[in-house]
């Protein structure tokens, strides 16, 4: 009996697999656990009347791929909107810095506040432009023979002065990266933020990368789905349909059968059982291979997996429904735009990471926010709009529990915008919170990691989740890995869907 191609999990990256996979000819069926498709990147109406994105808030690493137009997700619906600025710092002191794509104008932003840190920030983007030109065919999954040689040439330019010195920067914290290279907290503050937007805290080795991929917004920009970061899932699913392939919400994976090393069956946890030629996983690695796999990974590589880490910092959302935007002062058109940063100091972020880590709720708590709808009408009524507010350390497991210690956040994070926005509680016309407890029982991210295992410097490229299982393939013939915790990264990039896909093909010809 010829089985089908099954991915389990439905979100971004499942979608991107199936998808490849449909376009091949393959018969495809995607199973969801949840009733309906996205995982990471869903749009919900959490406030009644108001639509907030519930995690991704922001997409720019799908948007360095080739995966739109290849699958013609805008033909499909997909429509992107520019952010820009893409971050403002917004300082309790009421100084602003403005980070637009263009860096000349980010300069002049800079220059308004300190001109010597705008030349300091300048040469931070010189140094980090060929770093992250390197890193790009890797994120768009484009590792071969041709790219070598851009590859070197870049690495060339960034080791040209100080190869040591750079060597140690990139190998480095971005914590101490940001002190060598930026001269206040002027800017420190705000490029660490969208640093920890990643989801590496700034004392961590090897998180210099992170810093560094602010040249990246620089050259690529932001982007904001219309209508939020629904608009990809809801692509992806109708280009998948159109090609063919079936999706099926509400149907949780009990198991995956694979006697003899050899996958066979997927069986649902109501009982159903459904026979597989292939199967792709686009959910936690551990827990499709330690857990759902019968029988489980063993032997080195199960071990292997079975340490590969997760930390217990992760994120924490609240989204408030008003009847304006936060009313900054001497706010300028565009200052709504993009992230805007309330992290004053690096030391209070890399502080904040170390509380969260013990499994406190940070004091000072670090924060950045998102109105989507100052660029986008349809996520709140009219005159109205949809502030996203997030910590980027907060502890998964908190001292005291979520539940106890959930409206002392969302007080929190009110206070901290009302300081930086005075009036804005009176503008507050609901409130909904979205903490880790949440998004495990809901989600079934361990821990609430939405990228399930850390992305540290060893848990990243063809080391993610680990080095044997870096490839996408398994030791199970016929069973492949995707998502957020495998080669390349985590984020929305669509790279480990459409790498795994293309992997299962190449084995199938």
């Amino acid at each position: 009996m010829t089985g089908v191609d099954v991915v389990v999990g439905a979100g971004h990256n499942g979608l991107v697999a199936a998808c490849y996979l449909a376009r091949a000819g393959r018969d495809v069926v995607v199973l969801e656990q949840l009733d309906r498709p996205g995982g990471g990147s869903r749009t919900e109406e959490t406030v009644p009347g108001y639509r907030f994105d519930l995690h991704s808030a922001a997409h720019n690493l799908i948007n360095m791929t080739g995966i739109p137009a290849e699958l013609d997700l805008a033909g499909a619906g997909l429509d992107y909107l520019e952010m820009d600025p893409f971050s403002i710092a917004v300082h309790a002191d009421g100084r602003r810095v403005r980070f637009h794509r263009c860096i000349d104008a980010t300069v002049e932003s800079i220059a308004e506040e300190s001109p010597d840190e705008a030349v300091a920030y300048r040469r931070f983007m010189e140094k980090a432009a060929p770093l992250v030109r390197t890193l790009l065919p890797a994120i768009r999954g484009e590792v071969s023979a041709r790219t070598l040689p851009a590859q070197v040439a870049n690495v060339a330019r960034a080791l040209r002065r100080q190869p040591l010195a750079t060597v140690r920067d990139i190998l480095g914290p971005y914590d101490s990266l940001l002190r060598r290279w930026l001269p206040s907290d002027l800017t420190r503050g705000p490029v660490a933020a969208f640093a920890a937007h990643a989801g590496v805290g700034p004392t961590v080795p090897g998180g210099a990368v992170y810093a560094f991929w602010q040249a990246a917004y620089h050259q690529f920009g932001q982007w904001h789905g219309r209508g939020g970061a629904q608009n990809l899932t809801d692509a992806l699913v109708a280009r998948l349909r159109s090609l063919g392939g079936e999706l099926r919400c509400s149907a949780p994976v009990g198991r995956i059968e694979a006697p003899g090393g050899r996958v066979r069956a997927v069986v649902l946890e109501g009982g159903e059982r459904i026979h597989a030629s292939t199967v792709v996983t686009a959910i936690d690695p551990k827990t499709a291979l330690l857990v759902l796999l019968d029988p489980p990974l063993g032997g080195e590589t199960g071990a292997d997996l079975a340490a590969a880490r997760r930390s217990n910092v992760v994120q924490a959302v609240v989204h408030v429904a008003t009847d304006r935007l936060p009313p900054y002062a001497g706010g300028r058109p565009g200052d709504w735009n993009g992230l805007q940063s309330y992290v004053d100091r690096l030391g209070d972020l890399s502080s904040a990471w170390g509380q969260a880590e013990a499994g406190l709720l940070p004091d000072p708590l670090p924060l950045y926010a998102f109105t989507h709808s100052a660029l986008d009408d349809r996520l709140a009524p009219t005159g109205h709009h949809t502030v996203y507010l997030a910590c980027p350390a907060a502890p998964s497991t908190l001292e005291g529990g979520w539940p106890a210690r959930c409206d002392e956040l969302v007080e929190r994070c009110l206070d901290t915008v009302e300081a930086r926005a005075p009036g804005f509680r009176r503008s507050v016309q609901g409130v909904a919170t979205w903490t880790p407890d949440e998004m495990e029982r809901v989600e079934r991210w361990p821990g609430g990691h939405p990228m399930y295992l850390d992305i540290a410097l060893d848990q990243l490229g063809p080391f993610r989740p680990t080095r044997r299982l870096g490839g996408w393939r398994t030791p199970i013939e016929g069973l492949y890995i995707s998502g957020a915790g495998t080669n390349p990264t985590g984020g929305i990039a669509g790279t480990p869907g459409r790498q795994a896909a293309r992997t299962l093909l190449s084995d199938r010809r």
